[in-house]
């Protein structure tokens, strides 16, 4: 029985340029970095330690070796309280945000990395 999504895989074109944006801008925190002969991968987590894994693949790589892989960008969600301040730091950050929308489960915009992959946030209210 499958109880937890683990990891989530993100292929981008250049990995230290991903690493930067998430763990600079967005404030992620880098769990691991693996490299062997065939390729190298990044482990990355929001600094809450909760939920999902993201782990950084090059995509050419992961391309050669599994060719009938899917290599698009995965539609994540995230969740944060007080969506309005993290909009406003995200500008601050110069990163790029679309429009704020009001939803009946609450705020949500999206943002893009560095390579125009795009994400959402939606406004969660605290869990504890």
């Amino acid at each position: 029985m499958i109880h937890q999504l683990g990891q989530v895989m993100l292929y981008v074109n250049d990995q230290k340029k991903a690493l930067a944006f998430w763990t600079e801008k967005l404030n992620f925190t880098k769990i691991s970095e693996e490299e062997n002969e065939v390729m190298r991968w990044i482990e990355i987590a929001p600094q809450s330690g909760k939920g999902s894994h993201i782990i950084i693949h090059h995509k050419e790589t992961v391309a050669k070796m599994s060719p009938e892989l899917h290599l698009g960008t995965p539609s994540l969600m995230f969740f944060a309280e007080n969506v309005e301040n993290l909009y406003e730091e995200f500008k601050k950050k110069q990163i790029i945000v679309g429009e704020m929308v009001e939803m009946p489960s609450g705020k949500i915009f999206n943002f893009a990395d560095d390579e125009e992959n795009y994400f959402a946030v939606m406004e969660v209210k605290d869990s504890n």
